[in-house]
C-alpha cells in the first residue's frame, strides 16, 4: 500500500497553527510518472459548524492539478502569495508536479498559465470523472492516487531532457543560498541567460530571476522565524537585493507584509 511522504510543508505560512486546523498528506507517484510528478496531497479538515479559517500559503514554482467538490482543475504558478479560504469540514486532492514537469503535458509555454488555470480536458484528454466522484464520495486518499495515477499513465508524454534540466537547476537555486543572480546559474550550467531565460519562461512559466527571488526570500523568512535578522540592510545584501527597499518590497508581494511585521509576529504556540 502506499505510505505518506513525511516531509516540510514548504509555503504554509504559520505551520504549527496550520497543523491545528487541517491535515496535509502527500504520496508518492508511480516510478513512471516520477520524473514528471513530485507527489499527490490531500487536505481534509473538519472546523465545525460555521468555523473558517484562512491558510496564506508562499508561492512556489511548481504546476497543481487540483480536485475539490467544486470540480477540477489545473493550475499554473501563482506570482505572489494567496491565501486558501476553509470553512466547515472537506477535502481537496492534488497532484503537484515537478518545475518543468507539466510541461511535457501541455506542449505549450508555461507563462500563458502563469496565475491562472486550465481544464482537465485540455491538459489530459479527459474530464477525470472517476477521480471526482472519488473525492465527493469519500473513498480513501490511496484510491484517490490510484485514480490520478491511471489518468496520468493514460496520458504520459515522452520524457523531455530540458525539463529535466530545469528541475536539476531549481533544485540547485533552493539548495544553495549563495545563489542569487542568473548570472551565477548561467556560469554553473554553462547555459546562455538567454537561453535560460527561454527555457524557464516556457518550462516553468516565470523567470530564473523570480525562482531565484522566491527562494532567497523562503530563506529570510526562515531566519526571521528563528530571530537570526533584523537588520534589513545587511539581510538584503546576503540576499542577492539591489538595496534595503527593493528587498522590502519583494518580501511584502511575495508574503503580505513587510520583513519587519513579520518579525514582529508572535510566536506560535
Amino acid at each position: 500500500m502506499t505510505s505518506p511522504l513525511q516531509h516540510a510543508s514548504m509555503g504554509v505560512m504559520k505551520p504549527t497553527e496550520a497543523e491545528k486546523r487541517f491535515q496535509l498528506l502527500r504520496f508518492p507517484p508511480s516510478p513512471e510518472l516520477a520524473p514528471f510528478v513530485k507527489h499527490y496531497w490531500i487536505v481534509s479538515w473538519n472546523l465545525g459548524d460555521g468555523v473558517h479559517y484562512d491558510q496564506d500559503v508562499i508561492p512556489n514554482p511548481c504546476v497543481n492539478m487540483v480536485v475539490e467538490h467544486s470540480g477540477i482543475a489545473v493550475y499554473g504558478i501563482s506570482s505572489h502569495m494567496y491565501s486558501k479560504h476553509l470553512e466547515g469540514a472537506g477535502r481537496a486532492f492534488g497532484v503537484k508536479f515537478h518545475p518543468g514537469g507539466f510541461y511535457p503535458f501541455a506542449r505549450q509555454p508555461l507563462t500563458s498559465l502563469t496565475d491562472g488555470s486550465m481544464s482537465m480536458m485540455d491538459a489530459f484528454g479527459t474530464e477525470g470523472e472517476p477521480l471526482l466522484s472519488a473525492l465527493r464520495s469519500g473513498e480513501p486518499p490511496e484510491a484517490l492516487v490510484r485514480h490520478a495515477d491511471r489518468i496520468l499513465r493514460n496520458a504520459i508524454p515522452e520524457q523531455d531532457p530540458f525539463s529535466a534540466t530545469i528541475l536539476e537547476i531549481v533544485n540547485y537555486i533552493q539548495q544553495n543560498r549563495d545563489v542569487t543572480r542568473v548570472e551565477q546559474l548561467s556560469a554553473h550550467f554553462n547555459l546562455h541567460i538567454r537561453k535560460l531565460q527561454r527555457l524557464f519562461h516556457k518550462y516553468v512559466g516565470v523567470s530564473p530571476k523570480w525562482v531565484i527571488q522566491l527562494y532567497r526570500l523562503h530563506n529570510a523568512a526562515e531566519m526571521l522565524d528563528r530571530g537570526e535578522a533584523d537588520d534589513w540592510a545587511k539581510l538584503s545584501a546576503e540576499l542577492g537585493f539591489f538595496d534595503q527597499s527593493h528587498f522590502i518590497r519583494a518580501f511584502k508581494s511575495m508574503l503580505g507584509m513587510t520583513p519587519e511585521s513579520y518579525y514582529s509576529l508572535p510566536p506560535e504556540s
